[in-house]
């Protein structure tokens, strides 16, 4: 009998706690707040991505927030993590969005969604999967029948994934976010409205909203929703300009408030003072407008998914592998200064009584030094299969994403003058008969080079590196990677051209050799291993490296360049075994790499001009 009672309690527990979880809530917009359940509810939010946080570490980074005292998160939806190759969809492990949102309502966290889909997000393309570009017709952010059906293909399935975590589902996802600072870009309110019903017909049946910078909310907010505003805290002019574009009421939402800023090889490490951040937060609470943190913690942008920037007047210029973004909770979502001069701000503008939880303890850091890198290969020995064109072919016309691509030919008699690469996307080595003779870089707008003394039969190589695709801006079009147009010299155009494709989707397949040596500036792969009795949060030192990317055990962990301001990169303790560990580091520029060491701690701010 006693079995059989706390049996009954068991049930009566786990259908009290379902009811709790599934139960339904209603969220709308009040005239001047977002109301939950009939209550004004002020959001105070930060956005973290699933995709620049390791999976294993969601949960931690939630409590921190909860300790810094936010109520919701704020998160983009990356189309090119999900749709890799048109119609193959990816939601599992760090592309896991549902089990985000999940994490997020077990910590007592609600969500705000953006999978707009494009994101900007200093992400590669700003979110759009590199496949588009196959077609060189195809307009993205537009009505071009091709991009709104791949576009509405992936949003059903995003919205088979979210949409049973809505709130008017039981969920906690409070309100999605269609197209983003739209303004930007265009202003075809149709297009917008298209936005709207692929949403809808993906089950997104909420609130929705948008969300542009001050002067380009005309152009990109669509009437009759909500107009949040980024990159504005006066709280009189956030108030203004919603009431403007939303019938002269609220509620008012700023949907990207920058308490810090991303980072762009070659420039210093960018910073906001913490003191001020805090003032400005006070500012906007105290006028009760609900606010989003961009970033709370920013993470890492592994592999080749870093964006770049360009504008009419800037050059191309792309961004780190660390988003560490001066935020609250740093790359390795540690908290600083400005984390706990915001829980004070915050703290301040609780209810009576009410306090916040403790902050959990900081990650444990450890330092690996010598590491060995045995075995080395050079990247001409492993020329695979080429492609042979008479011109070159960019990398979509390659069916290759990102990565590398080695173009060769060979000169059809002697000649000096001019080498010209003509709309080279982005950065290109070039050699003579395997010797190093120049670089080419987008962002320095050098696309050309002085070639002496070629002979007939010369081998002509140019290894060209997709450095980042555009995020934003009205160049987000114009980026289709490699050689996309012609090579020329003493502007005669060079035809017969190899192709070899480098998309280092792994390492495997490489041939090395224990001290093989490397002939002096030849590209190569360093592999070395090590032993670890104990794990930690660590930041290899890539300090008297050149420019490349590193695998370590088998996981691409992101770009270096010793332009800095990055000049370690972040390894997460769980992505470190005790026991055997294995790093490859490829390095495009120097060489002769025998070891390599990591540090307990980051180096962010070391910029070398050449």
């Amino acid at each position: 009998m006693k079995r059989i009672i706390i049996a009954c309690l068991m049930l009566m527990a786990a259908f009290t706690s379902l009811n709790a979880q599934t139960a339904k809530h209603t969220f709308a917009l009040g005239d001047t707040a977002f109301m939950l359940d009939g209550k004004p509810l002020q959001l105070i939010s930060g956005e973290m991505h699933c995709y620049r946080v390791p999976r294993e570490y969601w949960r931690s980074r939630m409590k921190m927030a909860k300790a810094m005292g936010l109520n919701t998160i704020g998160t983009y939806v990356f189309w090119n993590a999900h749709e890799p190759v048109q119609g193959t969809y990816d939601f599992t492990g760090n592309n896991d969005i549902a089990e985000f949102v999940k994490i997020a309502k077990e910590e007592g966290l609600w969500v705000v969604m953006r999978p707009s889909p494009y994101a900007c997000a200093e992400w590669e393309f700003g979110g759009y999967p590199w496949w588009l570009l196959k077609d060189k017709d195809l307009k993205v952010r537009g009505k071009d029948p091709k991009f709104l059906q791949a576009y509405k293909n992936y949003v059903m399935q995003v919205g088979k994934q979210l949409s049973p975590y809505l709130v008017t589902n039981g969920g906690n996802i409070l309100m999605v976010q269609i197209e983003n600072e739209y303004g930007s870009y265009s202003n075809d309110k149709e297009y917008l409205d298209i936005n709207r019903k692929i949403f809808r017909e993906a089950g997104f049946d909420g609130v929705l909203f948008t969300c542009d910078g001050p002067s380009q909310l005309p152009a990109g907010y669509l009437p009759g929703y909500l107009p949040a505003v980024n990159g504005l805290d006066n709280p009189k002019e956030v108030k203004a300009l919603i009431n403007k574009y939303h019938d002269g009421k609220g509620p008012y939402y700023i949907a990207e408030w920058y308490p810090g800023w991303f980072d762009s090889w070659g420039t210093p490490h960018a910073t906001t003072k913490a003191d001020e951040d805090a003032k400005k937060l006070d500012e906007v609470l105290a006028a009760g407008i609900s606010i989003n943190m961009y970033m709370f913690h920013g993470g890492t942008t592994r592999a080749f998914m870093n964006g770049a920037n360009m504008s009419k007047k800037d050059p191309y210029s792309p961004q780190t592998s660390s988003y560490d973004y001066d935020a609250p909770l740093d790359e390795s979502g540690n908290p600083t200064a400005k984390f706990f001069k915001f829980r004070e701000v915050i703290q301040k503008h609780l209810p009576a009584g009410v306090t916040l939880p403790p902050v959990p303890a900081s990650s444990k850091t450890i330092a690996i030094p010598n590491i060995a890198l045995w075995d080395r290969t050079p990247l001409f020995a492993n020329l695979g299969k080429p492609v042979i064109n008479e011109k070159p072919l960019c990398f979509e016309d390659l069916n290759q994403g990102y990565g590398f691509v080695l173009y060769r030919t060979t000169l059809k008699s002697a000649a000096e003058g001019l080498l010209k690469v003509k709309e080279m996307r982005d950065y290109a080595i070039v050699y003579l008969n395997n010797k190093r003779i120049g670089v080419l870089d987008r962002h320095l707008r050098l696309d050309s080079l002085q070639l002496n003394a070629a002979k007939k039969g010369d081998v002509l190589d140019i290894l060209v590196e997709n450095n980042g695709r555009i995020n934003y801006g009205p160049y987000l079009t114009d980026n289709r990677q490699g050689i996309t147009e012609k090579v020329t010299l003493n502007g005669e155009e060079l035809l017969g051209w190899k192709m070899y494709k480098f998309p280092f989707e792994s390492t495997a397949g490489f041939k090395y050799a224990t001290n093989k040596d490397i002939y002096e500036l030849e590209p190569a792969l360093y592999k070395g291993r090590f032993m670890l009795t104990k794990t930690g949060d660590t930041y290899l030192d890539l300090s008297k490296f050149g420019k490349g990317f590193v695998f370590l055990n088998g996981r691409n962990i992101g770009k270096y360049w010793n332009v800095g301001p990055q000049q370690t990169l972040y390894i997460p303790a769980g992505w470190l075994k005790k026991g055997l560990n294995e790093i490859v580091v490829f390095d495009e520029l120097k060489n002769g790499h025998t070891q390599i060491a990591a540090l307990d701690h980051p180096i962010l701010n070391q910029v070398v001009k050449d």
